[in-house]
């Protein structure tokens, strides 16, 4: 999926935004200030503690033991030792880690079948450093708040290569949202989506973690959005960010209000549902209209992991219109990320970009908090009831505060 960033391909998108805290203040809008560089070379452990941080010698982390897209057949909460940085590392302690869609992917073997269990899960997580290697000090200190995505986040602890972690002003989960979520639709509708002013932009998952980005910023291109949306709470919430027309598919017709309402069709479509919902976009487009291929989650469950598209048609389709389908893979547009992370953080500093983040507030058994609450906020997501991007506490503020 391409809100998802693996293997080499992430590792060299994050190197090309600055590598570590010298090369990153200007563009989060931070102020460098006076620093202490831990230059301590009879330090063997390789880390060192933040004011008695007292790291403790053993952590819950999820594992994956088995190949499936049942998260919970595939992942175990285990007891671990906290791992050692390495020379060039961070280990961050884990506030907050995000959930993807993709997540399950990867624990079923999509992405790398040379990877066996077991092997780690989680890709997306924010912390403090609470250690780091000799050549790492040079451009973090313990103490610092940085952002992540990289093999390894459903942990109390992660070591992170510090060219991978990205320097944020705080522990805000927002943040989480930017990095992979916002980047996908930033980088898509900007390079693909080919916007002007007056079209109309549909994005379906609308109240998901990138498709809220997708909607802002169509509007802001000065777009007429449609949004789809399975709940009225969610149809309120994307009028909120500027949706014009929400659609609450459990309640209304997809396909008849779209026919009904725009009958000269689609412009751009953003889309990540896959299946009925890509044929229905297709048959919708308009005239030279662009549909933008980023994920398709309602075949991730399945056992291959794709669903059903009939798509024997699809070359007349797209000729009769002068239309196009168009993937997109964030790693294929590493080019684009710094100035694209740039705009996104300076928007949210300003207020002018929202940052949804579901808790699971509003979950049966509620706030998504410690690792173990991993398994229900997949569930959720997958289940459809979550309202922006599902972001997991790890550590709660007072604990993590407690041991800084």
């Amino acid at each position: 999926m391409s809100s998802l960033l693996l293997g080499r391909n992430g590792r060299r998108l994050v190197s090309l935004i600055g590598g570590g805290r010298r090369g990153t203040d200007a563009l989060f809008g931070v102020h460098p200030v006076a620093r202490r560089f831990i230059i301590d070379m009879s330090y063997s452990a390789h880390f060192m503690d933040f004011k008695e941080s007292c790291i403790p010698s053993s952590m819950k982390k999820l594992l994956v033991t088995k190949l499936s897209p049942n998260f919970r057949e595939a992942a175990s909460l285990q007891t671990v030792a906290v791992p050692t940085p390495g020379d060039a590392d961070l280990l961050v302690r884990n506030r907050f880690v995000g959930i993807n869609a993709s997540d399950i992917n990867y624990t079923a073997g999509r992405y790398d079948p040379s990877v066996k269990p077991p092997f780690d899960a989680g890709f997306e997580g924010i912390g403090e450093v609470v250690g780091l290697g000799l050549s790492a000090s040079s451009c973090f200190t313990v103490g610092d708040t940085v952002a992540y995505f990289n093999s390894g986040a459903f942990a109390e602890y992660t070591v992170v290569p510090a060219k991978l972690s990205v320097p944020v002003p705080s522990v805000k989960p927002e943040f989480l949202t930017l990095l992979v979520s916002g980047a996908t639709a930033y980088i898509a509708l900007k390079r693909l989506g080919d916007l002007a002013k007056g079209e109309t932009v549909l994005v379906t998952a609308a109240a998901g973690g990138t498709g809220q980005f997708a909607v802002q910023f169509a509007k802001q291109a000065g777009c007429h959005v449609v949004g789809t949306c399975s709940s009225n709470e969610k149809a309120g919430f994307l009028k909120t960010i500027g949706c014009d027309r929400p659609i609450n598919y459990t309640a209304e017709d997809l396909a008849k209000t779209l026919r009904k309402e725009y009958p000269q069709g689609i412009d751009v479509v953003y889309e990540s549902v896959g299946g009925g919902v890509l044929e229905l976009a297709v048959n919708s487009l308009a005239n030279k209209g662009r549909l933008i291929v980023i994920g398709f989650i309602s075949g991730y469950q399945t056992a291959s992991g794709i669903p059903p598209f009939r798509g024997g048609t699809l070359p007349v389709k797209l000729l009769q219109k002068s239309a196009s389908v168009r993937g997109f893979f964030l790693p294929h547009f590493s080019s684009d990320y710094r100035e694209a992370l740039s705009s996104m953080m300076q928007m949210f500093a300003k207020g002018k970009l929202v940052c949804e983040v579901d808790f699971g507030d509003l979950a049966e058994e509620g706030r998504f908090v410690g690792l173990e609450a991993v398994f229900r906020a997949v569930d959720h997501m997958y289940a459809g009831k979550n309202l922006g991007k599902v972001v997991v506490e790890v550590t709660p503020a007072s604990v993590s505060s407690s041991k800084l």
